[in-house]
């Protein structure tokens, strides 16, 4: 919805694609950075209690961003906004764990939970674009009654058992900051330049500060990020590919988006119905992605899972250089198909890898890398479509990019173990 509404936000609070990008990495970045301590978080108190306090946070900071009359008061709206949904991600996930011990289950649930992502991108695009089109903050006000009835639907779901979880107040620092950094020197580096004096001081200061977490994670007695994780082979193939999905998935979105309204001129509306038809194939690919992952195991939904993401990723080249908003959706249909199918099937690899009572931090270590992946290319790319002149360029390259990653990282899923592996 967010990005649908982007033009429209540029439009009323200014700040041209530096403010747009900074209203979605501000919520990501934050979401990120967050998201390690949010998984102690659901350790230490319950994941139905942490999920509660999530949904609270979101629901008020949603409204906040509904009611921002400046473009600095939304990113820091959105940045509030983003550390709520770090807290509800891991606790969803570890609820499922909790109610679904079994592996066969499991994946099962996974494919149910995941098909809320691709109902939320069936309805969020088009409604996005029918609430910017009567005004830009109702992208935001519609999450205040949704968290209220989540709320009330959770009172039906059993207590959740706690475990003793110290926080790493180091580490979380370190992360902040690194991320923060990273962000912020890739973002200004595509508007100021990377020879710029503050993009070059915040890309070291980010290398300083995350090779700083890894010391402490690896030195620390309580970490937030413990490095045993790694040594499950499913684990460490997991990563990687949670970052390249995301990276498309955000990216793609992003730039189509942009694309459809700047330089089609379509309406916000009709730049959500453009993303329809890949939202209806991605509730069949959640749906399917279960049952292929007890059959055939996690490996084959995954590999085939990206590697449909990058056929449509590189057909949208040539698409957008037809300027079809029929021949882009069409297009969008893989990589819909293809994530819907891949992430479910990875998330029960790294689920299935590491003990139930560690359930909580796997999940946000994988989330972390995830929605790194997600700030990252929205940074990267928004530099390389900041130029009017050079829009259509920066947008192929970007593709490009997006698809080169996610083929590398499909090569290294076939390393999955061909059957589900219970950990």
């Amino acid at each position: 919805m967010v990005n649908v509404a982007l033009s429209t936000i540029g439009d009323e609070l200014g700040g041209g694609t530096a403010t747009q990008q900074w209203v979605i990495d501000s919520y990501t970045l934050l979401f990120a950075a967050l998201l390690l301590f949010a998984g102690t978080l659901a350790d230490r108190i319950g994941a139905k209690k942490a999920l509660a306090l999530g949904i609270a946070a979101f629901t008020l900071t949603s409204a906040a961003c509904a009611a921002s009359p400046t473009a600095a008061t939304l990113i820091t709206a959105r940045a509030a906004q983003g550390a709520a949904a770090a807290v509800m991600l891991p606790a969803s996930m570890a609820l499922v764990r909790e109610a679904f011990p079994d592996a066969a289950r499991r994946a099962r649930a996974l494919g149910v939970w995941a098909v809320g992502g691709a109902v939320s991108a069936l309805v969020g695009q088009p409604l996005g674009g029918l609430a910017t089109s009567i005004d830009w903050r109702w992208v935001f006000s519609i999450n205040v009654p949704v968290g209220a009835a989540m709320l009330l639907a959770l009172l039906a779901v059993a207590p959740s058992p706690t475990r003793p979880a110290r926080f790493d107040a180091a580490g979380q620092v370190l992360s902040v900051l690194g991320l923060s950094a990273l962000v912020y020197g890739l973002i200004e580096g595509g508007h100021a330049g990377f020879g710029a004096g503050p993009v070059v001081a915040a890309l070291a200061v980010a290398a300083a500060a995350l090779a700083a977490f890894v010391a402490v994670q690896a030195r620390g007695r309580h970490p937030m990020m413990p490095l045993n994780l790694f040594h499950a082979r499913g684990f460490r193939l997991a990563l990687p590919v949670g970052f390249a999905f995301m990276v498309a998935n955000y990216g793609h979105v992003f730039l189509v988006s942009l694309f459809l309204q700047q330089q089609l001129d379509l309406s916000p509306t009709h730049a959500g119905l453009v993303f329809i038809p890949a939202a209806l194939f991605a509730i069949a690919g959640n749906l399917t992605s279960g049952p292929v992952t007890n059959r055939f195991g996690a490996r084959v939904p995954v590999v085939l899972g990206q590697s449909c993401m990058v056929v449509g990723l590189i057909a949208l080249i040539p698409a957008t250089a037809q300027r079809s908003p029929w021949l882009v959706a069409l297009c969008l249909i893989p990589v819909g198909v293809g994530g819907s199918l891949a992430m479910p099937s990875v998330t029960s690899v790294v689920l299935e890898g590491v003990p139930a009572e560690r359930a909580g931090t796997a999940s946000a270590v994988f989330n972390t890398f995830r929605q790194v992946g997600g700030a990252v290319a929205i940074a990267v790319f928004g530099a390389l479509i900041a130029d009017p002149d050079t829009f259509t360029g920066g947008l192929r390259t970007s593709l490009l990019v997006a698809a080169t990653l996610l083929t590398v990282t499909a090569v290294l899923s076939t390393r999955i173990q061909p059957r589900a592996h219970v950990g």
